[in-house]
């Protein structure tokens, strides 16, 4: 069930929430229970599909070094799925609007479209799904919530890219993609928003000597100040894994840098939170990355 990841969860529905401009309400923990069931169903059915290569490749895992039967497998993955959805209909219909196709794609990309090109672009939007699962659940709308699963879904496209090649080894060039994409993400999390809003054309009102410059209220300028320090944690998280992989592209050095990536999650999570002003939640996210990468030793996040 791989525990570390799951601290990777939480985040996606607190980040839509946030995003919506509302707070984090009883709905909100319905979305985080659908998440974290519908992410676990994906765990149990990814190794219940890879069984076969994983015995030849991963023999040590569960189910090919015969610690889980094959039918127990997929017996949790269903169960877990059919929990995903109850706890998303919970919340209301348009959380199970969104968690529907959600589970859907966790399901296609498990049986079919893992080992094929088009495997991480479902990857990438089974995470965004699931942040506008948040935003859904919390307060019935997703559009707000769009550019944040964008940016949180291409993230997951890019570290999903890299797996591909973690149990052989491969090209430095998925890294280094990698290492591009983190840097661009990072730009556009801690940019400041494009395009005058309301305060900032009543701030910049013309007075006798001219417009006067743009001022921003206290909890705009710790938002902003807490918006770049978690920037800066994620693509710190993630850069020197990815460096290492571009350089040496084999099997241990390209594992590391996945679970960077997916342990990466947070602070972005965290990012996004607290650029739409949800400081409060944006710690808490970011509480859960010192947890994640605490139990990372313990036990594989791949």
């Amino acid at each position: 069930m791989r525990l570390p990841a799951l601290f990777s969860v939480p985040g996606d529905a607190l980040a839509g929430t946030a995003a919506t401009g509302a707070a984090p309400g009883p709905r909100t923990l319905f979305a985080i229970g659908s998440s974290l069931c519908l992410y676990e169903a994906g765990m149990a059915l990814n190794d219940w599909a890879d069984r076969d290569v994983d015995a030849v490749e991963r023999p040590h895992r569960p189910l090919p070094s015969g610690r889980i039967r094959p039918a127990a497998a997929l017996t949790a993955a269903c169960a877990l799925t059919g929990a995903g959805l109850a706890l998303a209909a919970s919340a209301g219909r348009p959380a199970l609007a969104v968690a529907a196709p959600l589970a859907a794609t966790v399901w296609a990309y498990d049986l079919g479209l893992k080992h094929t090109p088009a495997g991480p672009v479902a990857m990438g939007a089974a995470r965004g799904l699931d942040l506008l699962l948040g935003a859904a659940a919390t307060t019935g709308r997703t559009r707000p919530a769009l550019p944040s699963a964008a940016l949180l879904g291409t993230h997951t496209l890019a570290v999903t890219t890299v797996s591909r090649q973690e149990a052989r080894g491969g090209s430095p060039l998925a890294p280094l993609a990698a290492l591009a994409t983190t840097a661009l993400l990072t730009r556009l999390v801690t940019r400041h928003p494009a395009g005058p809003t309301r305060d900032h054309r009543q701030a910049t009102a013309h007075g006798p000597t001219g417009p006067r410059a743009p001022r921003r209220r206290p909890g705009q300028e710790s938002a902003a100040l807490l918006t770049t320090v978690l920037g800066a944690a994620y693509a710190a998280t993630t850069a020197r894994p990815c460096f290492h992989a571009a350089l040496n592209p084999s099997p241990p050095l390209t594992q590391r840098a996945v679970g960077a990536g997916i342990r990466a999650t947070i602070p972005l999570q965290a990012t996004l939170t607290a650029r739409s002003r949800g400081t409060a939640t944006a710690l808490l996210i970011a509480a859960l990355a010192p947890l994640a990468a605490r139990y990372a030793k313990k036990v594989s996040v791949t």
